[in-house]
């Protein structure tokens, strides 16, 4: 028997879904030209025992690279979703037999087909919801990158997933590293999860030192190579505040159960300490090949994606206590997952936007953390939030956010 993050039973890999890696498991990937994306496409290409193929691909914009990964893996769909892109598109792929669909319902067309078997949701930022959500809906296993989908929505997201029967496995490395750890225990027994944090570019820089960063020293991250929004993310570690919001609701814990440390090696992915005092740890070098790998292979494991962690040379592993005076983006994470309703959607909205106004030069470093905690102080908070209620307050939070000054 297996379990999935939350702990209820998946069933034999003989049995059901579960049996769809014995064959050929049909991966549609979302947001397939983004970092996460592309590790995906690269996952599926090296897969050593042939179980999985690309079924389907979406990008918003990046139509050339799109129709690059479509020409080598031919997947049955591929989906642009800014519409002014399709007919580049079609006329890039002419001939190869893939179908080319645009916008958002192309999306949904590609993750409910009866054929697909699991979707890979890495598209960036609240505009992942839609096909996560859609995925759940028809049933589909979801490989989980895009933690807005939890941040945002993470109890409708989960109970969606309970009343349609099927599973959200994490791809971000750290919750992966929890998934793993939780395994060695029975879920009454864990007293605690730790997820890491490298500490971002700044790590051991005061605030006074931050007040003049400029977007390419922070775009500058020691140990990951990642998109520019959650790489200034790692920089603010609002990331991690994020990751403790989806740690919440993808693992049922309570919120005195996570905590945070500063592990600058980005070996230690996570870990769980158990009641009595046993504390199992997920190491392997920083490569989201491996993540990605156990969630589209999961119950069964493959072949090393990359790097192996290499025990025979010296090396150290440190672990500090995050300063939360000089980077209170973590704070604000704390006390938006403790809260629930309706926080998650609007921190996470004004955080898109504090980033690309960062990126863009209209607000600095320090203003990112300010401007968030100014508009999930001002919303109306509501502790049982629908769908519609969430979507209407990403909305707005952009619009407070944009008109926000320091």
């Amino acid at each position: 028997m297996f379990e999935s993050p939350s702990g209820r039973r998946l069933g034999s890999p003989s049995e059901g879904r579960e049996a769809l890696l014995e064959s050929v498991a049909r991966i549609v990937v979302l947001g397939s030209t983004g970092s996460i994306g592309k590790s995906a496409i690269d996952v599926i290409e090296q897969d050593g025992a042939a179980r999985l193929a690309l079924h389907g691909a979406s990008s918003h914009s990046r139509w050339r690279d799109l129709a690059e990964q479509a020409a080598r893996h031919r997947p049955r769909f591929v989906a642009i979703t800014d519409p002014s892109y399709s007919s580049s598109l079609k006329q890039a792929l002419h001939g190869t037999g893939v179908e080319v669909l645009a916008g958002e319902d192309g999306v949904v067309r590609m993750v409910q087909d009866p054929a697909t078997d699991r979707v890979c949701s890495a598209v960036v930022g609240a505009a992942g919801l839609r096909g996560t959500w859609a995925a759940l809906e028809a049933g589909k296993i979801v490989a989980l990158a895009n933690k807005e989908s939890l941040v945002v929505a993470g109890p409708l997201v989960m109970q969606l997933a309970r009343e349609r029967n099927t599973h959200v496995f994490p791809v971000d490395s750290e919750h992966s590293a929890i998934f793993q750890a939780l395994k060695t225990g029975a879920r009454a027994e864990v007293k605690r999860v730790i997820l890491t944090s490298s500490g971002g570019p700044f790590r051991g820089w005061k605030k006074s030192q931050l007040s003049n960063v400029t977007p390419d020293r922070a775009l500058k991250h020691p140990t990951w190579r990642m998109g520019p929004k959650i790489t200034i993310d790692s920089a603010t570690l609002m990331n991690k505040a994020l990751e403790i919001i989806e740690a919440r609701w993808l693992f049922e814990l309570e919120p005195d159960q996570i905590e945070v440390v500063i592990h600058p090696e980005s070996i230690i992915h996570s870990l769980v300490e158990f009641v009595d005092g046993s504390v199992i740890a997920q190491l392997s070098p920083p490569d989201m090949r491996l993540p990605i790998q156990y969630a589209l292979r999961y119950p069964h494991r493959g072949l090393a994606p990359g790097e192996r962690l290499d025990l025979t040379r010296a090396f150290a592993l440190r672990f500090e206590p995050p300063d939360r005076e000089t980077f209170p983006a973590l704070d604000l994470g704390f006390e938006v997952m403790r809260a629930g309703g309706t926080a998650g959607a609007v921190l996470n909205a004004a955080n898109e936007t504090a980033v690309a106004r960062f990126l863009n030069g209209e607000l600095a470093f320090l203003d990112i953390a300010r401007a968030c905690r100014a508009i999930v102080e001002h919303h109306h908070f509501d502790p049982r939030p629908t769908l519609e209620d969430l979507l209407r307050l990403d909305a707005w939070a952009r619009g407070e956010l944009e008109r926000w000054h320091p």
